[in-house]
């Protein structure tokens, strides 16, 4: 709607989980590096959680387009399903050949680790990568464990990374889940976004959407976002998209405070922005 008045090639701002416009902010970063030595060093199971909106999904992509060479990647988006689902759905992403499947759980099984092996022998380390892990059925995660059981005398056959909501912690210390919460040694926490890696957030997906002017946003205005979206860069694209759209209306070619007002009184998750007297707008 507003790409050609701002100089953009396409929407800064997309809710869409896009690698394209990826910003290694220092708690994403930080994320990716544990989880990556994490992987080199053999580990079972490692987990990463985020409140809802801090970017966990679009760091999940780009582990998956991290591992490739001598990782094979398994990606299960949604897994709401049953122990049986879940070792078919990693069955389909491992292309384990079915087609000798005539018995139930243990035949499945049975078939996920033949071709485990085999990608062991060929010297490639499998990751399965799960992300909204808080949505697991129990017995579901009880499977899963067991899946990590799959082992040679040296190595582990399978790890697995959980990306999940703070819901995954509470659902872990369940005393009958404490053998999968025992297993993972190591976790990361994603934080939201401080005021200056907001404004750099801003400028940085502007840029891949192909601006190459002054600032579009004025600094008073970066501010307003940063305080109004606590730092959840799901919600920073919200309100700084519809900035733009009233911008946009208004014929202006930079984002003012004004602007970001309107967008905080039609966002009902931003927080209010509020007159404080001694400080000014916060």
């Amino acid at each position: 709607m507003y790409e050609t008045h701002f100089g953009l090639r396409e929407a800064p701002f997309s809710l869409t989980p896009n690698t394209h416009f990826y910003l290694d902010a220092s708690t994403h970063r930080n994320a990716f590096e544990t989880v990556r030595a994490a992987l080199e060093s053999m580990e079972g199971f490692i987990k990463v959680v985020g409140e809802v909106g801090t970017g966990k999904t679009l760091l999940c992509r780009r582990l998956l387009n991290f591992l490739n060479g001598d990782y094979v990647s398994a990606y299960i988006p949604n897994p709401r399903l049953s122990p049986q689902d879940l070792y078919l759905a990693l069955a389909d992403e491992l292309q384990v050949n079915l087609g000798e499947l005539n018995g139930g759980r243990h035949q499945l099984l049975k078939l996920i680790n033949e071709q485990l092996i085999a990608h062991c022998a060929e010297g490639r380390r499998v990751v399965l990568v799960i992300d909204e892990a808080q949505a697991m059925p129990e017995q579901t995660i009880e499977a899963l464990r067991l899946l990590t059981n799959l082992e040679t005398e040296s190595r582990k056959l399978l790890q697995v990374v959980l990306f999940g909501q703070p819901e995954l912690d509470v659902m872990l210390s369940q005393p009958q889940l404490r053998q999968l919460k025992q297993r993972i040694t190591f976790q990361e926490y994603i934080r939201p976004l401080d005021k200056y890696s907001v404004e750099q957030y801003i400028r940085h997906r502007l840029m891949a959407a192909g601006y190459n002017g002054d600032n579009l946003f004025r600094a008073d205005a970066a501010k307003l976002i940063f305080r109004a979206s606590g730092g959840v860069p799901r919600l920073v694209n919200v309100l700084a998209h519809k900035a733009m759209l009233a911008a946009y209306g208004d014929g202006d070619k930079t984002v003012a405070p004004g602007h970001v007002r309107r967008a905080v009184k039609d966002t009902e998750s931003a927080r209010p922005l509020r007159f404080a007297w001694l400080g000014g707008w916060a």
